[in-house]
């Protein structure tokens, strides 16, 4: 599989709406490719950014195919270490 921007250790932008500004959270290598320590997985972020909205990511669900799915999958957490 080709990587173009590598996959492993990005940095999302965020601003606003009750996330601490200026914050760095966690660390990548030398590289900035492996995560070393403090990395936030996609179904975390959501479930942050939909708490800060005032939706519960557990709750939030929609039927596809007789099966309830959610955003955050069963695996979401509210990353409380970035929020204001």
């Amino acid at each position: 599989m080709r990587s173009h921007r590598g996959l492993h250790g990005q940095r999302p932008r965020r601003a606003g709406a009750g996330i601490e500004p200026g914050k760095t959270y966690g660390e990548t290598d030398d590289h900035c490719y492996n995560v070393v320590s403090g990395g936030v997985h996609i179904h975390d972020l959501n479930a942050t950014i939909l708490h800060q909205l005032g939706i519960d990511h557990e709750r939030l669900t929609y039927r596809y195919s007789g099966r309830d799915f959610r955003l955050t999958d069963v695996h979401g957490r509210v990353v409380e270490e970035i929020l204001a």
